[in-house]
């Protein structure tokens, strides 16, 4: 139940108020005859009324808005397709409707027949085809880009901490793609670029910038694996401050997500 709420609204903290409530009104409810899918269907209807009356909230927050980071799968399942986790799939997911997003995240996710998600969502399973056609055409339009070898992905993360670590801009660049892009969700609470820097040359002097401030401050940098993709995390006197998520192809870094609001990051904390 956490991993599709929080894949439907993009907040862990959001996910777990949801899901809680679902269990709540089960508890209500007494007796159900498929607890599973009743709380399946609860959680979906749940999350799509939370987006509905976050949009605005989003559409008002102050620059750029990136899911809450997690470093691990909220339910680990080897059936669960985890290019979904991903904060670029959740990045393209916010432009969709709330009840396409359902689809997509039901269908592409985990699974579910498309009678199934007709059923959770109150429309017809045609509609719902035509739903989900849509949001996965969308989706690709995006052309989020995945690394399929986990050694790779692994090395190229410790070759990038390697190199923030030097302070130098050119190995840097050597790991990111001509087309590099950085973004930054301070939420306008903590110190973040404000507009998404493009560019290795460009990403790679602002990098370079960031670790002359951190050495400073006496900051560790760790990887990390984050929304099922590689990144980094990083620590200032024991508290963590930043989780950036790398979207990798081509042994390269295309993109890089950065998480300094400390309330996307609170629930990570300890």
């Amino acid at each position: 139940m956490l991993s599709i709420a929080y894949r439907m609204v993009g907040s862990f903290s959001e996910a777990e108020d949801l899901v809680q409530e679902a269990f709540v009104r089960l508890h209500q409810a007494g007796d159900v005859e498929a607890p599973k899918a009743w709380l399946t269907t609860v959680v979906t209807r749940l999350a799509i009324d939370h987006l509905r009356s976050a949009r605005v909230r989003r559409e008002q927050y102050t620059g750029t808005w990136l899911p809450e980071p997690v470093l691990a799968d909220p339910a680990p399942d080897a059936a669960v397709r985890a290019e979904t986790l991903s904060m670029a799939v959740l990045v393209l997911l916010e432009s969709l409707t709330p009840v396409e997003r359902a689809v997509f995240v039901l269908r592409e996710a985990f699974d579910y027949g498309y009678d199934e998600i007709a059923e959770i969502v109150g429309k017809s399973e045609a509609n719902c085809r035509q739903l989900a056609a849509r949001a996965r055409k969308h989706v690709e339009a995006g052309q989020p880009r995945f690394e399929p070898s986990r050694e790779q992905r692994e090395e190229l993360t410790r070759r990038f901490v390697a190199a923030l670590q030097e302070g130098e801009t050119e190995p840097l660049v050597e790991l990111l793609a001509a087309d590099a892009e950085f973004y930054g969700d301070g939420g306008g609470k903590a110190p973040a670029v404000g507009r998404i820097v493009q560019g290795a040359e460009a990403v790679a002097r602002m990098l370079s910038g960031f670790a002359r401030v951190g050495r400073r401050r006496g900051a560790r940098i760790e990887p990390a694996e984050v929304n099922g993709e590689p990144g980094i995390v990083a620590y200032e006197d024991g508290r963590l401050v930043a989780v950036w998520a790398f979207e990798v192809s081509d042994g390269a870094i295309h993109a890089i997500r950065g998480v300094v609001n400390p309330d996307k990051l609170r629930h990570l904390a300890g």
